[in-house]
């Protein structure tokens, strides 16, 4: 995965309710084990026409958002199914966060597992965001993951939580096995200092 620290980007928005993971990736693509090329298929049912064609109107194919990297959502973003396809989608298509009032349990942990940061906003900067999206395709933000931040393009910043586990693998580009790995030294010094105590007490038993 690559290292998610602080990055500026534009947005792309989004602000329908209750988005699910069959919306944001068809059961019909989960056939797939490769990430690659995913991304095409994102939103495919809202996205594309019967044979294929584009849909101009659907905001991802408007040629002002193809740069965008955020996606603006609605509240509870990523509802229904457990499918890791979700995420592999959208970072596919660009995405290298998602912002939302809420976002469903499941989807916000396949998300962080595969290094896709859901960023949880108030209604208020929420409402800001979508607007400054629509009107203004142009409008920058800054996520600043080690403070934990958005910060707007009039200067105010909103604090986002993130528990400290994900965070980590977040900002170092690993996943739960790069994680452990990363504990390689410590664990052998434990077994090793475990097993001494261990057949110490077996000597003197």
């Amino acid at each position: 995965m690559e290292p998610i620290k602080t990055f500026k980007a534009t947005m792309v928005p989004l602000p329908i309710n209750d988005i699910d993971t069959d919306q944001i990736i068809p059961a019909r693509f989960l056939k797939v084990t490769d990430k690659e090329g995913l991304g095409k298929s994102a939103f495919t049912d809202w996205r594309y026409n019967d044979d294929g064609t584009p849909k101009p109107d659907f905001v991802l194919n408007k040629p002002e958002y193809q740069d965008a990297q955020v996606l603006i959502g609605g509240h509870n973003f990523g509802c229904g199914s457990s499918r890791e396809h979700a995420p592999w989608a959208l970072m596919g298509a660009g995405m290298k966060a998602v912002i939302s009032t809420y976002f469903a349990d499941i989807f916000k942990n396949n998300s962080l597992k595969n290094g896709l940061l859901p960023v949880v906003v108030d209604q208020e900067t929420h409402r800001q965001l979508v607007s400054l999206a629509e009107e203004d395709p142009t409008s920058e933000i800054v996520i600043n993951l080690e403070e934990q931040t958005l910060t707007l393009p009039d200067g105010r910043r909103v604090s986002f939580p993130i528990d400290a586990f994900n965070k980590h693998c977040l900002l170092n580009g690993i996943d739960q096995m790069g994680y452990l790995l990363e504990m390689d030294d410590e664990t052998a010094n434990y077994e090793t200092s475990n097993g001494k105590r261990v057949n110490t007490e077996l000597v003197r038993g």
